[in-house]
């Protein structure tokens, strides 16, 4: 599969929340595990994230709230995405949050990992030491991609969510960029 990472345009957030309430219909549907903490047949993106996409953008990097997004794009639709955020934590700076999601006409394609790296990549020129995430313990798909690109498990909360009547626990993973930079030099 052919496609392009770059990152996000301002002018570019509404076809991207699009794309969002679009893979948000895959959430747990049709054979595919939970990846987002919410009702199978919630109505799209939550508008309190649309605004924490729409103002992180706008936001200088270090500075509390900023996020940066890359989307996949494959004849000009995007087909994943994947951001970085900062931490809710004024003195956890040296770390971000990653989220990301891959259409499901892409998965199972490399674009997840490539995705993964692209991000870790700029935080890793950015200074940021840690690159920090979290996934429902259900999404195995998600655990196996986060894995095979570096990320262990750092904890796990059971019983978090009761979603749909199902209880579902969160798995918090850390990349540790440092390391990872000292496996590709040797």
């Amino acid at each position: 599969m052919t496609f392009t990472i770059r990152p996000l345009q301002a002018e570019e957030l509404a076809a991207f929340f699009h794309y969002l309430n679009d893979h948000l219909l895959d959430n747990g549907r049709d054979g595919a595990p939970l990846f987002q903490p919410m009702s199978r047949t919630s109505a799209g993106f939550p508008p309190e994230k649309v605004n924490g996409f729409s103002t992180g953008l706008q936001a200088s990097f270090g500075q509390q709230g900023w996020r940066r997004v890359w989307v996949a794009l494959r004849e000009g639709e995007i087909i994943g995405h994947i951001d970085l955020r900062s931490r809710p934590e004024a003195t956890a700076r040296h770390r971000c949050l990653l989220g990301m999601g891959v259409h499901r006409a892409a998965r199972r394609s490399g674009l997840g990992a490539a995705l993964v790296n692209t991000a870790a990549g700029w935080a890793r020129e950015q200074g940021l030491e840690w690159v920090d995430l979290e996934v429902l313990a259900g999404n195995a798909p998600a655990r196996g991609l986060y894995r095979k690109c570096g990320f262990v498990q750092t904890g796990e909360i059971a019983d978090l969510f009761r979603i749909d009547g199902e209880s579902l626990g969160y798995v918090f993973m850390s990349l540790h960029l440092a390391a990872e930079a000292d496996k590709m030099a040797v």
